[in-house]
């Protein structure tokens, strides 16, 4: 199985938004990106980045959004050209897992019509209600006919422990990260906006921009009343996890070494798990 990191521009945000202590007029550029594993069952993208037309008019998709992020890139910052460059097209997506449903990491699904995308019903439902919009979701990102499993706990992909959905809510009602094991590689948590910038975890600030600052908090640290790990859980020696921020490089980078030598068993927030089976089907295979 192989990973691969893919390039899709970047976000303009002040950088008191996740830093308190910075000035108001300090900015901060997050890339935007979106990883492509390539398992023998099929291929997975874990979040698809922004639409390619936000390049050349962002206002027209994000209407307001546009007061908060400035987007920096060209029409070709985007996953289709990526994956174009790896010699591969749209219709060779079979998964496609959402982190979240927020305009920068969802605005390409439209383009992997033979996927089945996978979500939190959570994440769905924040989506899907009466302040979606002033919430930073926007309809036509996620809103298509394509197949869509909602996961509601941790989801083993493809049956074999190698692409494990973990829920890390806070940030949204509904944030999913995924832990890829990549043999020789070791694990690789994909945290996605759960964690931004690595100061948040370290220094224990949590983001302006954050639903529910409590579970946050939780999917940093984990509770241990409650039987739940966090993303300071699977922050182990060999273990690497990933983070949006990526020192204004254009590509994710490591935020810490990676995990034990152990097959890391995950369990999926206690406080955040329903009665509804985790595990569904996605096309045709257990999921």
């Amino acid at each position: 199985m192989k990973m691969h990191f893919l390039s899709c521009g970047r976000i303009r945000m002040r950088k008191s938004t996740y830093l308190p202590d910075a000035d108001r007029s300090e900015m901060i550029d997050l890339p935007v990106a979106s990883a492509l594993i390539r398992h023998s069952q099929g291929n997975v993208l874990f979040d698809s980045g922004c639409h390619p037309s936000i390049a050349e008019n962002a206002e027209a998709r994000w209407g307001a959004l546009t007061k908060f992020m400035t987007p920096i890139m060209t029409r070709d910052d985007n996953a289709v050209s990526e994956l174009k460059g790896i010699g591969l097209g749209p219709d060779d997506i079979d998964v496609v897992i959402c982190s979240h449903l927020h305009t920068d990491h969802c605005g390409c699904n439209a383009f992997f019509k033979k996927a089945t995308v996978m979500v939190h019903a959570r994440e769905l439902e924040a989506a899907r209600g009466s302040d979606a919009a002033r919430n930073g979701y926007v309809n036509a990102d996620w809103d298509h006919p394509m197949p869509m499993t909602e996961v509601t706990g941790e989801c083993d992909v493809m049956g074999d422990g190698k692409i494990t959905i973990i829920p890390l809510p806070g940030h949204t009602p509904g944030p999913i990260g995924v832990m890829v094991g990549l043999g020789r590689s070791g694990g690789f948590l994909l945290a996605s906006d759960a964690l931004s910038v690595r100061e948040n975890l370290d220094r224990d600030i949590i983001p302006r921009n954050t639903w529910n600052a409590e579970l946050c908090a939780h999917s940093f640290d984990g509770d241990s009343e409650a039987g739940s790990v966090g993303i300071q859980d699977h922050l182990r020696p060999r273990c690497r996890a990933m983070a949006k921020h990526a020192q204004g490089a254009r590509r994710l980078r490591l935020i810490r070494e990676a995990c034990e030598e152990r097959r890391c068993n995950h369990r999926a927030n206690a406080r955040y798990q329903t009665d509804a089976p985790a595990t569904q089907r996605v096309n045709g295979r257990s999921a």
